[in-house]
């Protein structure tokens, strides 16, 4: 199974009449933030495909597509779930398989929407926390895939206040035990950043303009 995760930039690649040519053998497009509707909406009606994403810090999914600020829709919700898209922040979904946590925004820096103190993030995770255990006791695992915005905290973030990750991932990581962390956020520039990482046992992956990932299981 093949899963397409975008994040962060409209991606040359992906925004392009050969999508379907390139990627027309996934099955599911996560999105982890600061990405235009118009460019998810492509994406899933181009690929017909399930797509699931969580909004970044600079809460781009409510704006048109190069439209700036003045591009605000009043209800942001019902204009995203007609480009086909559905936003799973804090929320836990079931698709292909799959069981995906959804996780929003990054660590509050200016106030601004879609930031979260460390605290805030924290406690969100502790309200998910039943749902987790129900699937671990049910499933037989909590979740295949976080779904978020930032990363962890010492995992490809940065030093300044904007891009540093949350403590509280490394402990999801720790007890919920996915196997897949997908994130954006931290834009990469140089072919020696590190995008792929291990801990413990979840593969962390920064998503920033697309990643292509292989779950090595049959749908």
């Amino acid at each position: 199974m093949r899963v397409l995760c975008v994040s962060d930039q409209v991606d040359p690649l992906v925004y392009s009449p050969r999508l379907k040519e390139r990627f027309g053998d996934v099955d599911l497009v996560l999105a982890a933030g600061d990405l235009p509707m118009e460019y998810l909406g492509f994406i899933a009606s181009m690929l017909n495909k399930p797509l699931l994403y969580v909004e970044g810090n600079h809460d781009l999914g409510r704006l048109a597509l190069g439209g700036g600020a003045q591009a605000r829709f009043d209800d942001p919700r019902g204009y995203a779930d007609s480009f086909g898209s559905t936003d799973i922040g804090f929320r836990i979904a079931r698709e292909e398989g799959l069981i995906i946590l959804g996780l929003p925004g990054s660590m509050r820096y200016n106030g601004g929407p879609n930031q979260f103190s460390e605290a805030g993030m924290a406690l969100r995770l502790l309200v998910l926390a039943p749902q987790l255990l129900w699937n671990r006791l049910v499933h037989g695992r909590a979740c295949d895939i976080v779904l978020c915005h930032a990363p962890p905290r010492g995992v490809h973030d940065r030093d300044d206040p904007c891009h540093r990750g949350f403590r509280s991932f490394r402990w999801l990581i720790a007890a919920a035990r996915p196997r897949w962390l997908i994130h954006g956020h931290v834009h990469l520039y140089d072919l020696a950043d590190v995008r792929v990482s291990a801990v413990r046992d979840t593969t962390v992956v920064n998503a920033f303009g697309h990643w292509l990932l292989d779950t090595g299981e049959d749908r």
